[in-house]
């Protein structure tokens, strides 16, 4: 529970949040978005915040405790209706976008000699919704602030350049709405940058992108799992599969997140509980965020090095042109 002691880290995680949605209220088009500002800003109060420890035991809690919230009440905007309307072609294409992100994601890890959890972050990134999926693998995994700060950065950049460059490459390659929809839905990382592209290109491309890449989330679900299960083996690794203690390893907050998704797939609730749920999800993961960046520096960001940029821009860009390649596949045989 919250104590005393945690206060004055929680209250600047929260003010730190409240400062991000206004500046991203006033950039144009939500540019970087409110999580990205948030953890930006942290990262620049650092070294103030550092030099005492007042603030520590609640920015500890807040990016456990907080980002688990968030992270559950996110199930808002998911229902489970929402994979059958993505309808069989979605879903086969997430296979082989899914197969591609962690498969490359492993080279990467080989070649550029990456420590395993900043390529399984790059590749979640890729492979489900951005941040808010590094920022659920991350705890579960124990990563280091700056792997998930990075990761998250990484994200961040590569969503810039297809809000502006895949409206244009999909209006010369073509593609239909449906197609493009399926393509920008599995392609693109964050969900605000897959709403933007998708829109860009018309209403039926972005509808259907949204839908996508939404029922891209669930899949946090079993891979968050099989990672808790990779964790555990790396952290012991004489023990045997039979003796992993899944009840220790299992990250019970993704059962509030089904819970949550569940609760909207009856269809029950009114829309502006919904709306206001999903606000202060996106409003916690910003807090758990800013606690994140305030444990971070630049310098630890700059430390990690090229390689892992490198790496993300790889697996990125390979998730980008087998969903390219694939959705026309599928359209053409399964259609």
């Amino acid at each position: 529970m919250v104590s005393k002691k945690h206060m004055p880290g929680l209250f600047l995680a929260f003010g730190i949040a409240v400062v991000a949605y206004v500046i991203n209220a006033i950039l144009p088009s939500a540019l970087l978005g409110a999580t990205l500002i948030a953890l930006l800003l942290g990262m620049l109060l650092n070294p103030i915040v550092m030099r005492t420890d007042s603030y520590d035991s609640g920015m500890k809690w807040t990016s456990k405790y907080v980002l688990r919230a968030g992270i559950i009440l996110a199930g808002i905007t998911l229902s489970f209706s929402q994979v059958i309307e993505a309808g069989k072609y979605a879903l086969v294409l997430m296979v082989f976008t899914l197969a591609t992100a962690f498969g490359v994601g492993y080279l990467c890890k080989k070649v550029f000699k990456i420590n395993w959890k900043l390529a399984s972050l790059l590749s979640i990134s890729t492979a489900i919704c951005g941040g808010t999926a590094v920022a659920t693998l991350g705890p579960t995994i124990h990563a280091k602030n700056r792997d998930i700060a990075y990761a998250i950065s990484a994200t961040f950049l590569f969503d810039m350049i297809t809000v502006i460059a895949f409206p244009w490459i999909g209006q010369w390659l073509g593609l239909s709405d449906t197609s493009y929809g399926l393509w920008i839905g599995t392609a693109v990382n964050d969900t605000s940058s897959v709403v933007a592209a998708g829109y860009a290109f018309s209403d039926a491309a972005g509808v259907l992108a949204t839908i996508v890449k939404l029922t891209r989330t669930l899949f946090i679900v079993p891979i968050v799992l099989i990672f808790s299960w990779i964790y555990a083996k790396k952290e012991t690794p004489s023990q045997s599969a039979e003796k992993v203690n899944i009840k220790n390893i299992f990250p019970w907050f993704i059962l509030g997140f089904l819970i949550v998704v569940g609760i909207r797939s009856t269809g029950l609730l009114p829309e502006t509980t919904v709306d206001i749920v999903a606000f202060l999800s996106k409003f916690f993961l910003s807090m758990a965020l800013a606690a994140i960046g305030l444990k971070t520096s630049f310098k630890e960001i700059a430390g990690v090095g090229i390689k892992p940029m490198v790496a993300g821009v790889v697996i990125d860009v390979s998730v980008v042109f087998v969903s390219l390649f694939a959705q026309a596949a599928i359209l053409k045989y399964m259609g």
